[in-house]
């Protein structure tokens, strides 16, 4: 049968019409002609449709776009150019066949078809914000959604030509040429959606520039020296990526923990970087971290003191990414900064790594005095660094929940190992496997350390290993003598 001996029947109802042609999309979308059957291409149908296909682009683009986007007017004519190419399609080829029920045919299919998949897109879009799909779906689903896109238009192309009988060949050339048209439009307006984040260059204020120098010397200066013949536990905390509040909220929390339950106050530095810290805290760079440490080094006492360093910020191998536009910091590096912790004198170190593939850092940061802690393996992210959260995964895990219920860090890391694990299994995302090591000097060292820092209400710790790496007394001024029982321990 011709497309000029096509009749369609609308029928007496609106609804009977509407449900008709969403059955003619779906026949049109495996390819049948049986769509041909059902479709009832009347104006206001095409009306109809072209404001629902619209309105559910508009609310997938609005759902998908980054706070404070606005409308954008391109990329509304972006999307318009196809619906209209489409209608011109079906003005050709009625006048073509002297059929004008044929007017509306192609585009009322189409946009039958792209307003099912824009609410599809917009249903993954509100599941994804809620952090209910599984991690896998995140570079599957936008492979999906331009398959749908391209599949919708060469299945209309597709029955159109075989009710026209179209050798097959010529159906191969037409079908290649639109997936390589459509394909080379859909990535050139991908950075054109309906709702658009504009980019606004960071400015910093002047007041800040002569803030900074000042911020980070009266940090310096308010590290208080150790007591001399007791234990001091010192804290350091570095959030490195300044345009999400995770980082800077998870390093404010654990100095806050650590100052207020662990006695760190006066002991205690955060450098931050933060689009909107710049006049309260000092930055995060290589420059005020060395400096941070060396002062550090200087208060400590190298024998009995230990320090907590936690870094916080997006990562990948070998490095944790330091970034507070519009300056440009160079990022710290696990090499770099096991140089600084050596060259600032620094003996005892606690570092806790919370960064995707920090397992990275362990290698160059592990010594006989050192315990390293990261939040995942070294080929594996980590997560929970949304805009909204207050802490990424692990450091909830660890610090908010493990090391408030247990007193030493070997059975906070394996307790927030499996609140992690769980976690990431309910979400459905790849295990992030977070790691421990512990130096075999601090084996026997860890536990005094540790009694110092979770049992404040007993007296100091003494000197624990004297310059010549000889064990003294590690337990408290008094106690009796009894041996230390303590193990090595590598998470992997």
């Amino acid at each position: 049968m011709s497309l000029a001996s096509l009749k369609t029947v609308s029928l007496q109802r609106f609804s009977l019409n509407f449900a008709a042609n969403i059955i003619a999309t779906l026949w049109m979308l495996v390819g049948s002609t049986r769509a041909f059957s059902w479709v009832k291409p009347t104006f206001m149908q095409f009306a109809v449709f072209a404001l629902l296909a619209l309105g559910s682009n508009v609310l997938f683009s609005w759902l998908a776009a980054e706070s404070g986007s606005l409308f954008n007017e391109q990329g509304l004519v972006s999307y318009l150019i196809w619906p209209m190419i489409i209608l011109l399609g079906g003005i050709i080829l009625a006048r073509r066949a002297g059929n004008q029920s044929l007017l509306f045919v192609p585009v009322v299919l189409w946009l039958v078809a792209d307003t099912l998949s824009a609410l599809l897109q917009s249903l993954m879009q509100l599941l994804g914000s809620y952090g209910w799909l599984p991690n896998w779906s995140y570079s599957f689903l936008p492979i999906l959604f331009l398959v749908l896109f391209l599949w919708q238009t060469l299945a209309l192309l597709w029955i159109f030509s075989r009710r026209l009988r179209i050798p097959w060949w010529e159906r191969i050339i037409v079908l290649v040429g639109a997936v390589a048209l459509l394909t080379i439009w859909q990535r050139n307006v991908a950075d054109q959606p309906i709702f658009k984040q504009i980019p606004v260059e960071p400015v910093l204020e002047e007041a800040a520039l002569y803030e900074q120098p000042r911020l980070l010397q009266e940090a310096l200066n308010s590290i208080d020296p150790s007591v001399s013949g007791r234990t001091d536990w010192y804290f350091m905390g570095v959030a490195g990526f300044s345009e999400q509040d995770v980082f800077r909220s998870e390093i404010n929390k654990v100095r806050e923990l650590f100052d207020v339950r662990f006695g760190t106050s006066g002991h205690s530095l955060s450098l931050i970087n933060n689009t909107y810290s710049w006049l309260d805290e000092p930055i995060a760079t290589k420059t005020s971290i060395l400096r941070g440490l060396k002062r550090i080094g200087q208060q400590m006492n190298a024998d009995e003191d230990v320090l907590m360093l936690t870094l916080s910020s997006h990562g990948n191998t070998d490095i944790i990414q330091l970034e507070n536009p519009p300056l440009a910091i160079e990022n710290l590096d696990a090499a770099w900064l096991r140089e600084a912790l050596d060259a600032s004198g620094i003996r005892w170190r606690v570092i806790v790594v919370s960064a995707c593939y920090s397992g990275s850092f362990i290698d160059d940061l592990a010594s006989p005095t050192t315990v390293v802690i990261t939040a995942s393996a070294a080929d594996r992210p980590s997560f929970g660094c949304t805009n909204t959260a207050e802490m990424t995964y692990f450091g909830q895990a660890f610090f908010a929940e493990s090391l408030r219920s247990n007193t030493s860090f070997e059975a906070a890391f394996k307790d927030a190992r499996v609140r992690v694990h769980d976690r990431e299994s309910v979400m459905g995302f790849e295990p992030s496997e977070p790691q421990m090591a512990i130096g075999s000097l601090m084996e026997t060292a860890l536990p005094a350390f540790e009694q110092v820092l979770f049992d404040k209400t007993r007296p100091p710790v003494a000197r624990v290993i004297n310059q010549n790496d000889t064990t003294v007394n590690i337990l408290p001024e008094g106690a009796s003598q009894q041996p230390v029982d303590s193990t090595a321990t590598t998470a992997n």
